[in-house]
């Protein structure tokens, strides 16, 4: 690995938030905090008007987009009880609530200053979706005439569509703009996006776009041709795969800037990869308090993960450090009212981000050391200018501070008070300070 001693990145200037006509913004995908919404930790029945009494305390995190995991009707046939496994793409899952319970949901979403935005199943529909009867063509058949599940996948409750055929992909636009038109959502979170070929993605996304609202559009992928196809964000796997290692398997932290440099300099400017530490997918295999060695790492692993670039998402119960695994397909209740100096925490974090446009989508300046993540941000026409450091490690380690910021005091912007700086600075095990 190249010897690295700063990494300077002009980071793009803020484009104004849109407005809409409720009287809500939908964010600049760089000042995004989204909350992934899990119906199935809310309530095992009834969780729209569940999620609606919990609006207040998701708001004052600091987030602006709320993400709906899948709330269409579920399939039955061959099913796992999958949220994933959409049977009608028009219909609400009755087991949350009815379709003016979510309604209502997201109109109480947009009062309370929140976008919202859906799931978008496209790759596949259930094995009883009416489209298998109506429509045998619009799937994907083998030699002998069957409908298959996806290829290189065990998703064997599903079965896979046929891109080929222009009347499916017609129809799927249609029930797209269904639920913008009718319910007044703000986009969709757009599920195995690396799937689905580029050229529909287009189609799709154009269509979208050519709507009177504005609309906020997330690829559930890494393919560079997402943004080609226009959305707005698509998913950082490789940063959060790069945590682990350093948080998992002591990769020097080193490798966290080259990732970050990396996943940047392959997208267009002005486009954003979503930055997190977990989301269904990965809580359903291990939950962040696990993965980063206990609360105080999954908060650091947090904290450098969202600061170097804006783009940040939160996934309920990962602001109480829910500590076991989270099944999606299955109801698991969470207690909402346990650990309140981690929600507390996190809301200081998140209020600090949303704050300072520095701490979003400042300019970058990075100073790799092994053990300890340290950078700064700045925002220069606002005189903001902080200094970032994570130790990344269980245990003390010591960072070099930045030249200019040597034994000179520093306010620290979570725990309030000033702080010395001398040459070098011990960070008891993953701690972190946002100093400015």
């Amino acid at each position: 690995m190249k010897k690295i001693l700063i990494i300077l990145f002009a980071v793009i200037a803020v484009i104004a938030c849109k407005p809409t006509k409720k009287g809500y913004t939908l964010p600049d995908p760089h000042d995004v905090i989204m909350y992934e919404v899990n119906p199935l930790v809310f309530a095992q029945e009834g969780a729209f008007n569940v999620i609606a009494n919990r609006l207040d305390s998701i708001r004052a995190l600091g987030v602006n987009v709320m993400w709906f995991m899948p709330t269409y009707e579920q399939g039955v046939e061959k099913a796992k009880n999958s949220p994933y496994c959409i049977k009608n793409y028009k219909a609400v899952n009755q087991t949350y609530g009815t379709l003016d319970d979510f309604k209502r949901l997201v109109s109480l979403c947009h009062e309370k200053g929140m976008s919202v935005i859906m799931d978008w199943v496209a790759n596949h529909t259930s094995w009883d979706h009416v489209w298998i009867k109506e429509h045998p063509e619009w799937y994907t058949h083998d030699e002998e005439g069957n409908i298959i599940w996806p290829a290189t996948t065990n998703w064997e409750d599903v079965a896979d569509l046929n891109f080929d055929n222009q009347d499916m992909r017609l129809a799927m636009i249609d029930a797209m703009k269904y639920w913008v038109t009718e319910v007044g959502i703000d986009g969709y979170r757009c599920d195995a996006a690396d799937f689905v070929p580029f050229d529909f993605w287009k189609q799709a996304v154009d269509s979208m776009r050519a709507m009177p609202k504005p609309l906020l559009m997330l690829a559930e992928g890494k393919r560079a041709d997402h943004f080609d196809a226009g959305f707005d964000m698509n998913y950082s796997w490789d940063y959060m795969n790069a945590n682990r290692d350093v948080f998992q398997r002591d990769s020097s932290a080193v490798k966290l800037f080259m990732t970050d440099y990396m996943e940047y300099d392959t997208i267009p400017q002005g486009k954003v990869k979503l930055r997190f530490i977990t989301n269904h997918d990965e809580a359903a295999g291990h939950s962040p308090v696990q993965e980063y060695g206990g609360v105080r790492g999954s908060i650091a692993a947090f904290v450098e993960t969202i600061f170097i670039r804006g783009g940040a998402l939160l996934y309920g119960s990962q602001e109480v450090a829910y500590p076991e695994r989270l099944n999606f397909f299955h109801w698991k209740p969470i207690n909402w009212m346990s650990n309140p100096e981690v929600y507390n925490e996190y809301k200081a974090i998140l209020q600090l981000y949303n704050k300072y446009g520095a701490l979003k989508w400042g300019q970058l300046i990075g100073y790799p050391q092994e053990d300890v993540m340290v950078f700064e941000k700045r925002f220069e026409e606002k005189k903001q200018d902080f200094l970032i450091l994570v130790n990344v490690r269980n245990h003390e380690s010591k960072a070099v501070i930045p030249q200019e910021w040597q034994n000179k005091k520093a306010t620290d912007m979570i725990k309030g008070g000033k702080v010395e700086l001398p040459v070098q600075f011990t960070l008891k095990p993953y701690e972190y300070y946002i100093l400015k």
